[in-house]
């Protein structure tokens, strides 16, 4: 199930970019229900084409199931051209995710006086230069660790998949701590059917994290400790706003 919820991984993405887009308010939860509709209905219909063409047991004996299934239907030809065009799209993901994740870290350095120097932006070319260079070492560090061990993919899916589902957890619970800090007749944190999606959000994540600790052992838990690291930071951003 993990590796199946990583299909759907990287709708919140464009999230990132917020601070970038023109009426972000309504283009931003357009832009994300649109895009996670899409990915549905594109990855239902291809897991409906795997199961017509291998079957139940085919599609659990193969590691590479789209691969298995084109030999089938065009041959070793048909396979490598599409073990190809996956090589390739894995690159135009990870050139969306370099430009999305590294504005998490700028973000970071604007938030935090101590940090300043990643969020610096670098006028030639429109980049947060630094903290490109500093999600890099981190992508570095990651493959590292990966390649430690006999399953470097399965291993960094360990490491990274409980660290997602946390920081959805903490989303969930910040829609009621921002709603209960509302003030005035404005509500600025709106949630269709608020409170009940909020709370089934938070229980699902809290499910999956559950899970993915207990599958992936002291892998993930390696990974949620090193997001609990950042905690003191948001404490040291209160002391310097509270000294000024």
């Amino acid at each position: 199930m993990m590796f199946i919820l990583l299909t759907y991984g990287g709708w919140n993405e464009a999230a990132y970019l917020s601070g970038e887009l023109q009426d972000a308010r309504r283009n931003m939860a357009r832009a994300l229900v649109v895009g996670v509709l899409i990915v549905i209905g594109v990855s239902l219909a291809i897991n409906f084409a795997y199961l017509h063409a291998l079957g139940l047991d085919g599609i659990r004996n193969s590691n590479a199931v789209g691969a298995s299934m084109m030999r089938i239907v065009a041959g070793d030809t048909g396979a490598t051209i599409l073990s190809v065009v996956v090589v390739l799209s894995t690159l135009t993901t990870l050139n969306g995710l370099i430009i999305t994740g590294s504005r998490s870290y700028y973000a970071l350095g604007r938030d935090v006086a101590a940090l300043r120097s990643i969020g610096t932006w670098k006028e030639h070319g429109s980049t947060p230069a630094n903290a490109l260079v500093l999600q890099c070492a981190v992508s570095a560090a990651l493959v590292v660790f990966g390649a430690a061990t006999r399953v470097g993919f399965q291993a960094m899916v360990a490491y990274t998949a409980p660290v997602f589902w946390f920081f959805m957890l903490l989303v969930a619970i910040s829609i009621y701590i921002f709603r209960s800090r509302e003030t005035g007749g404005e509500i600025h944190y709106r949630v269709p059917l608020y409170p009940v999606t909020p709370a089934v959000l938070a229980l699902t994540s809290l499910w999956v994290l559950w899970s993915s600790l207990f599958y992936a052992g002291w892998g993930a838990i390696i990974g949620v400790a090193v997001l609990l690291i950042g905690t003191p930071l948001l404490f040291l951003k209160g002391l310097r706003s509270q000294t000024r």
